[in-house]
Order: C-alpha cells, then structure tokens, then sequence
C-alpha cells in the first residue's frame, strides 16, 4: 500500500446503552477528515445485529458500500461485533478521538451510561493516565436517565431544563440510590423540576471536577459521550471550575458522542498502513 493511497475506515463503539459509528477518510498519514457518523440506542437489543444496522447507516450518508472500507475497527464492547478488522481499547480511542475533535484538548472526559472516566493526554493523544468513577452510579448517563423517569421528563430535555433554574436543590452525590430518595422527597416537597435537575446537574459536576483534578489537569478538558449534549450539565461543570479556579476549562464538540468511534477509526487506519507495510493483507475481517 502507498504511503499516500486515501483510506476509509470505520470506528464502531459499542457502550452500554448506544451503538456510535464514525467512518473516516485519511488522505495521508495523519490527515482525517469525516465522512459520516451515526448512533443508535440497544433498547434493549442485540448490540452486533445493532452495530451492522447503524454501520449500514453510515455507509449510506457517506454513499459507500462495506467492500470500500479498509478496515474496521471496534473499541468498547465492540469484541461482539463479528465482521471486525480489529479492536481498539476505550481509554485510547477517546483519547485519540477527543483530540481530533479538539486539538488542544489536553484531557477527556468520558461520560458514558454506567462509568466515567477522566483521560489525561499530550498532544499526540497519548495516554498520561487516568482516573475512574466507583461502581456507584450516581454520576453516570444512566443514573440521569432514571432521575428523567421519575421526573417524567426525557433526557434532551433535561439540559435546557435545568439552565432555567432560579434556586437549585442540593442533591446527594455519594450514592444513586440516596439521591434517587432525595429527588422523591423533593418532588412531595414540590421543588421545581429546573431546581431539581439543576441540583443533580451541580452534584455530578462535582463528582467530575474531583476526578479531573486527580488526573493533575490542566489547559482543556473535553467531554465526551453521549452526556457531552447536556447543555446544563455543560454549564454545571464550567460554572464549578470557575468557582473552584480549576486549571483546566471545559469544552465539548458538536460530534462528543463520537469521540470512542472516531478514535478507533483513526487508530484503524494507522494499523491499516502499518500492517500493509509489512505485506500482510486485511482480507476475510479477522480481528
């Protein structure tokens, strides 16, 4: 393969409760640009039989067919998906992602549905370390998911709800199942649904601030996944680094929820060169 030759690759990222795809094209080493990028929730099904729908999908925007890929690559629970080239860590596919995304990004912070995880990185996206929420998900996309059940709200709802909170609510933030409670007793109380949302928001902002400051960050910090589209979590977490004189600020992209799938289709074409370099082929999909 020419050094020169232009590559597509695609990026799969299987999480908990979402499939992201990423197809992107590499005119030359190190030069990416997107050609298409999908999601799609598992409600509850198959995530390979969902990974083949939403890849299919993106093959589409992009006006391509799998026959054009060079490889495919999977991070996350990807291993499921059968028709893989390779597989990619988490960590390291955010991290490659995110700086793509944001090129000053010199930290990620991944929000997924059940963990998150703040990723220190240098310029060339490599990872510095990182630090990870516990097993309790109070601060995680699902635990936001349940509170928006209970306040029968939906969860695009949620960000522009609490950016019209006047008197936020402080909400615990040591354990789901304590400040599931407290949004019970604030719903009986009557507490505005802004101010509860508002109050969670501040709490998991919080959470993150502290395991961002434990990673040593500093310059920009990115979100990403899919809680990176919550505008007043956003705003929770840029007006607690303001308060707290955090030395790193906070940004999000437009393609956030993107971010592990772009990484792995970045990381795909790198391996794809590599491994052509040496002769080998890509055919027959094997990891």
């Amino acid at each position: 393969m020419n050094e020169t030759r232009v590559l597509r690759t695609v990026g799969i990222d299987v999480g908990t409760s979402a499939v992201k795809v990423a197809i992107v094209e590499e005119r030359a080493p190190g030069e990416h640009r997107v050609l298409a990028g999908a999601t799609e929730r598992l409600r509850r099904r198959e995530p390979r039989h969902v990974a083949e729908r939403t890849v299919e999908k993106a093959l589409a925007e992009a006006g391509a067919v799998r026959e054009d890929l060079d490889y495919i690559a999977t991070t996350g629970e990807g291993e499921v998906v059968e028709f893989r080239t390779g597989h990619f860590y988490g960590m390291t596919a955010h991290a490659r992602g995110g700086l793509f995304l944001d090129p000053q990004a010199r930290a990620v912070l991944d929000i997924g549905a059940l963990h998150t995880r703040a990723v220190l990185i240098d310029e060339r996206g490599k990872v510095l370390g990182h630090r990870m929420t516990s097993q309790c998900a109070s601060g995680s996309g699902q635990f936001l998911e349940n509170i928006c059940r209970y306040l029968g709200v939906t969860i695009d709802e949620i960000g522009p709800l609490s950016l019209q909170s006047r008197n936020p609510e402080q909400c615990s933030s040591i354990c789901a199942v304590l400040a599931e409670t407290d949004v019970i007793n604030m719903v009986s109380r009557g507490v505005p649904i802004p101010d509860i949302v508002k109050g969670i928001h501040q709490s998991m902002a919080g959470r993150y601030l502290r395991l961002l400051n434990s990673t040593g960050a500093t310059g920009v910090a990115l979100v990403t996944g899919g809680l990176a589209r919550d505008e007043g979590l956003i705003a929770a977490l840029r007006e607690a680094a303001a308060e707290q004189k955090a030395p790193f600020s906070i940004r999000t992209h437009p393609d956030s929820v993107l971010a592990g799938a772009l990484g792995a289709a970045i990381w795909g074409a790198f391996r794809a060169r590599k491994l052509a370099a040496r002769g080998l082929s890509l055919s027959g999909g094997g990891p």
